[in-house]
Parts: structure tokens; sequence; C-alpha cells
């Protein structure tokens, strides 16, 4: 009784510590693990520094948005299966209300002045994946070896598009970096990590996630939300390197087979660089939007369906973690995939994201101003997004 009292309270715990950083956490992924290095290393103490760096070197070698299987992973350590699935409710709810609300609203939104916040979103998009695109190449293309692996994924993409060529770049851009960095992959060397996940229960993830990823796109055809659900975790089975890479994944999936025109994706992709929490609800908003289907449901189902492969992934991966994280060939191979990603990135920053916002000298002088309030003047994201939006009033529409 005492245990189970225990147990409850630091249930409660975990949701209410996740829900304080899913009201504030702005900045994006890198940015949120700094929130939960501070909330829960330092200030409660959770866990240990080194503790707390293998977690987050475990979360940054899986596809899946990192910072959310952080924050699942520290709910698991401190409260279980139910304070993991607090830890990701909390964190992950008020961002995803604030852009279904968008959603939902947009569809409405008419005359100068909405059109003109809209439009300065679809600019502000080509600062933000500037900036990822930018500080991404000079974390994870350092040396020669993987910014030719970057590049060889940009051409990948462009010859081969839609989903089947970001696969490809990152599969190639992995079995280069495993045959052409194990030289650079060095092998952290820290205290073991420990989860309540026996190695069964690893297994059945790694086939559950295996499965889906398997049965889905056979299953798909036969009814609306299994479209959806197919779409939206198969994007998100695919994302290394951070939130801003489901980009190009969503948009070969939600834009190319016209579900959401781009105008829409831009602009919910501004929107969502305004709200605090993962970047990955952003989901949501596209949920609501697909035809066919009611808006709530569909963002609900969009929501779970890209955030279950990642999870499913992690809980796999934890009871064999602390033996596979010292394989030399492993680290090498992460190394190439990550490489690939920058390309990935850099081929959707032309395609859609450059082509469909910038259409004249104010765009680019707007775009511009953007970069460089995150670059140089370092502005929080949140605050370039409101200045752009509301510049783009001023800016003569088309």
């Amino acid at each position: 009784m005492v245990e189970q009292t225990q147990i409850r309270r630091r249930i409660g715990e975990v949701f209410w510590a996740f829900l304080a950083l899913g009201l504030t956490s702005f900045g994006g992924p890198v940015a949120h693990l700094g929130y939960f290095r501070t909330a829960f290393v330092e200030r409660r103490q959770w866990l240990t520094e080194s503790a707390y760096a293998d977690l987050v070197a475990l979360c940054q070698f899986l596809p899946g948005p990192a910072s959310s299987q952080v924050g699942f992973a520290l709910g698991l350590m401190r409260a279980g299966p139910w304070g993991a699935a607090m830890a990701w409710l909390a964190f992950t709810l008020p961002s995803a209300i604030i852009l279904l609300l968008f959603a939902l609203g947009a569809a409405v939104l008419d005359g100068p002045i909405a059109s003109g916040i809209i439009h300065g979103l679809k600019v502000v998009a080509v600062a933000i994946v500037a900036h990822a695109v930018w500080g991404m190449a000079r974390n994870l293309c350092p040396d020669k070896t993987r910014a030719g692996i970057a590049l060889a994924a940009v051409f990948t993409v462009v010859l081969v598009s839609g989903p089947l060529g970001q696969v490809a770049a990152i599969v190639l851009g992995g079995l280069v970096g495993l045959a052409l960095c194990r030289n650079s992959a060095a092998i952290a060397e820290s205290a073991p990590l420990h989860f309540p996940v026996s190695r069964r229960a690893g297994v059945v993830a790694l086939g559950l996630f295996g499965g889906l990823l398997v049965l889905l796109p056979v299953m798909a055809g036969s009814a609306v939300w299994l479209n959806v659900i197919d779409a939206f975790y198969r994007s998100g089975a695919l994302v290394f390197g951070g939130g801003h890479v489901v980009l190009p994944l969503l948009e070969a999936e939600v834009v190319q087979s016209g579900w959401v025109t781009p105008d829409e994706f831009l602009a919910g992709y501004g929107a969502a660089q305004a709200v605090p929490g993962p970047l990955f609800t952003f989901a949501a908003y596209l949920g609501a939007l697909l035809p066919g289907m009611n808006g709530v449901v569909g963002a609900l189902l969009a929501l779970l369906a890209i955030f279950i492969p990642g999870f499913l992934l992690l809980v796999g991966v934890l009871p064999f973690w602390n033996q596979f994280r010292r394989w030399g060939s492993a680290q090498a191979l992460m190394r190439g995939a990550n490489a690939a990603v920058v390309g990935i990135l850099g081929a959707a920053l032309y395609q859609p994201v450059w082509t469909s916002a910038i259409i004249g000298s104010y765009e680019f002088i707007l775009a511009l101003t953007g970069f460089l309030l995150l670059t140089v003047w370092k502005l929080p994201a949140w605050l370039v997004v409101a200045l752009v939006a509301i510049a783009g009033v001023f800016i003569p529409l088309p």
C-alpha cells in the first residue's frame, strides 16, 4: 500500500514537472535538453550528470524525437511505464492543442492581416530551416568525408523523389560511414543506465516497431485512418538528427500526396516554431487538415503515430544499450547516417521551403533578417517567428 502510494505520488510528480516544461520550453530539441538538465539533474537530482549525458547520447543515437525520448526515459526511470506516459503527455499536450486550434482556425482566417501573418509564417520557415541546417552541418559534418556524405544525400533525394529517396540517402550514408568514419568514432565511457525494462519487453518492442513498419504500408489503402497512421508512423521511424529533419519526410507524405497544400504546410511549420514543446506536435496540425477525417481525430492519430516508433525503439534498445554503445561500428554507422540527414534537410531548405516562400525581394530580405536574428543576435525562435509573422503583414502579397 505504501509502495503504491509512493508510485502514484511519483507519477503525479512527473506529470506536473513535465507540464511546466511543456508550457515554457521554447527553442527546439537542443534547448529542451538544457531545460531537462536544469530541472532533473540540478534541481530535483533524479539522476547524475554522467547518467544524464549517457541518456542523451542514447536518444541522439536512435531515430525519433530526441528530446521527447529523453523525457519519456526520465519518466520511465522515475515512475515506471505510467511515468513515461505522463511525461510524454504533459510535455506534448500544450503545443499540440495550440497547433490543433491554429489548424482549425486557419481555414476561417480571411482578410489582408490574416493573409499577411500566414505569409510571414511561410517566410520565417526559411530562416528556421536554414538555421537548423547551418548548426547541424557544423556539428555533424566537421570533416571532408561527412561533408561528402551530405552532398551525396542531396543528390540522392533530388534524383529519387519522395520517401524512398530519403530512406535511400540515410541507408547509404550509414553504409559509407561504416566504411569510412571508423577512425573518428569515439567510444563513450560512462556509467551504465538502468531502466525497469526486461530483455523480453525490449525484444517485443523491437518486434512491434519492425512489424508495424512492414505491415502498415501493406494495410494502407483499405481505410483512410490506416493511410494516416502509415504516413506519420513512417515519418517518425526515419527521423535522424532532431525534430527539424521530420520536415522533408512529412512534406513527402502529406504535400506530395495532395493531402495538404504547400502553403498550409509551411504556415503550420512556421507556427510550430512559436510554441513550446516538441516540434513533432506539428503532426497534430497536419492531421487536423487531412481530407476525409474529423480534425480532432486526425490530429490525435497523426500525433500518436509519429511518436510511437521512436518510443518503441527506445524501449527496445534500453536493455541492450550498455553493451551495444561500445561497438565502434555502431558509432561509425550513425556518424554517416547523421551526415546524410544534413543533406536531406539542406535539400528541403530549397524545395519546398525556399521555392514556396521566397517569391520576391521583400521575402528574401525578411528571411535573411530572421536568419541573422537567430544566428548572430541569438534571439529565441518563438520571438523571431512572432516578429517575422507580424512583418509579413507589411509585405505586398502577390
